[in-house]
């Protein structure tokens, strides 16, 4: 009796107590016994009925970091948002950005962007820049910015222009654009200057819009040793897509009659000018030069002398330049419109310039009439110096003793120079007893001038170069040339053609 409630006890201590349940004991088949516990440790055991009924005694759970972590995270966050909102910075962008661990790390982010010459506004215009590491991202990328060429002085207005250069990766992002700058004949001294005209160049990608429109620019003519200067004037093209911007101005303007050759020499020169809006600039500009009566075949010439007059607010301008053309010189809208075609810098002189050549002929003794004859003549007078003119006026009273005529029917003797052309070869002619016109012996060059004297016969005047739209420069005696030589000259002819 006494041995059955010991074995009966023992049953009811083996299943009151799991461990005792769980424990195996050892035997030959099975010499390294393993609590069930440890084979799974994934498994989740319920709760032991002798668990204390205090839980701040209890084990953690498996969790019990990562909840507290967050619970953290989120009372830095509060922290972080409530500083900048003290300082007047928005964080609502910052939502979704993970923000430093302490106040201290943000109020040193704050700290070095003002350093650097930021406000408060600029920081609220691109709040993403305060997710931005001092030492991974800031740091690196400012002292690579000031490595390659942009002064220290300048590095926060440089921020405030582009805050997403702060999130680049120097060697992937910024070096590979630089090095392609190098390549296209930018200046080591001027990688500078380009990035603060144009900082968002350190943001695209090399083989997109840049590699494009560089390539299509050499396609059209343009020498591939220019484009490192047209970079430096007006890096603003490499931004542009071809397919948009760029051709379609090409295409307008050859389809005006501008050869594409001499486009190509203007867009070494004025690269600017593809900046221009087509739809909302250019053509407007061109059909207001046909209102004002320019002619559509000289509108070519007219673009080619002055690129900038299909950019200018011109409308206004020439509306300007017409009243006063009428009141002041007495010049009628037709003509005008013949002063523009042969000088279209005209319609941005400054009226004050233009009264002060004008109103010495008129002191002169010559008609408002004539005056006018001259202006519309050779346009250049009214950009004529004051003090060279009266030099020149001078000598032709004193020395050559002529008419006044001669003036109003070659107004272009004051456009060259007295000490160069007009003495030297007027004395020429003293020695040789040559009396000739002024356009005979001064609107020739140097060659056929001496050409001129040792002839027998005076030659008989002809007019000066002409520019032929969708054709090659003619000059006088241009019929001796033969076609091999002519087609040998093509580009020098070209280059003749447009004073740039």
């Amino acid at each position: 009796m006494s041995s059955t409630l010991l074995k009966r006890r023992k049953l009811l201590t083996i299943f009151t107590n799991q461990y005792i349940l769980f424990t195996k004991i050892k035997t030959p088949l099975n010499p390294c016994p393993q609590n069930p516990i440890f084979q799974n440790p994934f498994r989740v055991l319920r709760v032991s009925q002798f668990s204390t009924k205090f839980p701040e005694y209890e084990m953690p759970s498996v969790t019990w970091g990562v909840v507290q972590g967050k619970k953290e995270k989120l009372v830095n966050r509060v922290k972080i948002c409530d500083y900048l909102k003290s300082l007047g910075i928005i964080p609502d962008e910052l939502e979704s950005l993970e923000l430093p661990s302490t106040v201290e790390v943000m109020e040193g982010r704050v700290s070095f962007l003002q350093r650097l010459g930021l406000t408060i506004d600029d920081i609220n215009e691109y709040p993403l820049m305060l997710g931005c590491s001092m030492r991974k991202n800031m740091i690196p990328v400012l002292s690579y910015l000031e490595k390659i060429g942009i002064q220290k002085s300048k590095l926060g207005e440089f921020v405030k222009n582009y805050p997403q250069v702060l999130h680049a990766s120097v060697v992937v992002e910024l070096m590979p654009v630089i090095k392609f700058l190098r390549g296209l004949d930018v200046e080591k001294q001027d990688i500078g200057y380009v990035l603060m005209k144009y900082p968002e160049l350190l943001g695209f990608k090399l083989e997109g819009t840049m590699s494009t429109s560089v390539a299509y620019l050499v396609s059209i003519g343009v020498n591939p040793r220019d484009i490192g200067p047209m970079v430096t004037q007006y890096p603003y093209f490499l931004g542009m897509r071809v397919g948009t911007m760029i051709k379609p101005l090409v295409d307008y303007l050859v389809s005006l009659g501008l050869p594409i050759k001499i486009l190509a020499r203007m867009l070494e020169k004025r690269v600017y000018i593809l900046g221009y809006d087509l739809e909302e600039t250019v053509k407007p500009n061109v059909d207001c030069l046909v209102s004002f009566g320019i002619r559509r075949e000289l509108l070519a010439m007219v673009i080619a002398q002055y690129p900038q007059i299909i950019g200018l607010p011109l409308k206004a301008k020439m509306s300007s330049q017409q009243y006063f053309f009428n009141l002041k010189l007495k010049i009628d809208p037709e003509g005008l419109a013949r002063v523009v075609e042969k000088m279209p810098q005209v319609v941005s002189l400054n009226q004050h310039v233009i009264l002060k050549p004008v109103e010495f002929l008129l002191g002169r003794g010559l008609s408002s009439e004539d005056v006018a004859k001259m202006v519309v003549k050779c346009p250049q007078l009214v950009a004529c110096r004051v003090e060279l003119m009266k030099n020149s006026y001078y000598f032709f009273k004193s020395q050559m003793g002529r008419p006044m005529k001669e003036l109003v029917e070659f107004p272009e003797y004051f456009t060259y120079s007295l000490e160069s052309r007009i003495k030297p070869r007027y004395e020429r002619l003293q020695s040789k007893g040559i009396r000739s016109s002024l356009n005979w012996f001064l609107n020739c060059s140097d060659q056929r001038f001496e050409e001129r004297l040792q002839g027998d016969y005076i030659e008989s005047e002809s007019l000066g170069p002409s520019f032929c739209m969708g054709g090659k420069l003619e000059l006088p005696g241009s019929e001796i040339v033969s076609d091999e030589e002519d087609e040998s000259d093509d580009e020098v002819l070209y280059r003749r053609t447009v004073s740039l």
